[in-house]
């Protein structure tokens, strides 16, 4: 019997058929009989066959902020110290990737950055200014941090102009961009699949940069789904919310249809749309209304996205993602300073997945996707 689908990943069914036992011999999972875990009687942990394997990792959804823009970003920080690790960019943030097994940190400005900013110039000033602290402070370790560039969606013009001077003259790796914009007034949302983002996206893909769609908070004016439970709203489930209708929409206008070749990223494991694509996929062809796009959303998925674990140390819910996108196009990350490095670490060191995805996941994908 196959255990594979057309494309070589291991199908569901099989998943679920299959023992522990099984999965390890397909190379998906580790097996937990072998796990070459080595303790002595006093059960402390010795090498073990990962550890031979396992180098730095690379993670890029970690943010920094500018202490002007401070009403913007980092208010979810708990702790004091979480606040001061949000604006370092030099000791202690090497410090801490020291601690959490990182070589490499790609940084972005913190949610909702620039796009909270509904003066369009304002917006533009902003940006520049958060690109040009980032390259000034990538310089003084650039074998440890990248960056990615803000960018002012308010002016999808400007904002292409912003990304090529941010590739092309300050060596970033792509760009971030913390979900909507609003424009003119506060009240606005503004979504990139509408028709005045295409020359942008196309800039996107002629330069070969990744696009990492990072969420934000609703809007004031969209709140009503969670009046009386604000915690709902942020972190815990708006976030994944705005971000995969934000994804869905990109998918359904048929952007990868015009721009096939464009790379977007989305963290925390895929913001449900892994486990929820099929079902996307299977009521689309059962119902009458159709989006413009030309294929089903889960081939965009597969092929347009790339995904992170930041945020999201759940084993259950990163064999899943593997099982949809496959492991070439996971990515680790840890999602500092709102997550802790050794947290993520010890979480992923662990999983039980291959040698091989577990070197994929931590820097060889990274490396291939951003010419590390």
């Amino acid at each position: 019997m196959s255990t594979t689908n057309g494309k070589g990943r291991i199908t569901r069914r099989t998943f679920l058929e299959l023992s522990s036992g099984g999965l390890a011999s397909t190379g998906l999972v580790g097996d937990a009989n072998s796990a070459e875990t080595l303790s002595d009687q006093r059960g402390n942990v010795q090498t073990t066959k990962s550890d031979a394997v396992r180098t730095g990792k690379i993670a890029l959804e970690e943010h920094f902020g500018l202490p002007e823009s401070a009403n913007y970003a980092g208010k979810d920080l708990p702790t004091p110290e979480d606040r001061t690790n949000f604006f370092d960019l030099g000791g202690r943030r090497i410090a801490d990737m020291d601690r959490g097994d990182l070589d490499i940190c790609i940084l972005s400005l913190g949610a909702p950055g620039v796009q909270a900013v509904p003066d369009i110039s304002k917006a533009i000033e902003l940006s520049r200014r958060a690109n040009d602290f980032l390259a000034e402070n990538v310089a003084k370790n650039p074998k440890r941090l990248k960056g990615f560039a803000a960018l002012p969606l308010q002016d999808p013009q400007a904002a292409v102009q912003e990304l090529t001077r941010c590739v092309k003259d300050l060596g970033f790796s792509g760009a971030l961009v913390n979900g909507f914009s609003q424009i003119s007034n506060a009240e606005s949302a503004v979504f990139y699949d509408l028709p005045q983002y295409r020359a942008f996206w196309a800039a996107v893909q002629e330069l070969e940069v990744p696009f990492y769609l990072h969420p934000r908070l609703p809007l004031a004016t969209r709140l009503q789904p969670y009046e009386g439970h604000p915690w709902l709203a942020g972190s815990p489930w708006g976030f994944a919310v705005e971000t995969s209708i934000h994804a869905l929409r990109l998918m359904g206008s048929g952007l990868f249809d015009e721009y096939p070749r464009l790379k977007i990223i989305l963290g925390h494991l895929g913001e449900g749309l892994p486990f929820g694509i099929w079902r996307v996929d299977h009521r689309i062809s059962r119902g009458t209304l159709r989006p413009q796009a030309k294929l089903p959303m889960a081939h965009y998925l597969r092929e347009n996205f790339y995904i992170t674990t930041s945020g999201n140390f759940r084993s259950q819910a990163l064999t899943d993602v593997i099982l949809e996108i496959g492991a070439d196009r996971v990515l680790y990350s840890v999602d500092y300073p709102f997550e802790d490095v050794v947290e993520a670490k010890e979480w992923f060191d662990q999983v039980a997945i291959s040698d091989s995805d577990r070197v994929k996941i931590a820097r060889s994908n990274a490396q291939r996707l951003f010419h590390l």
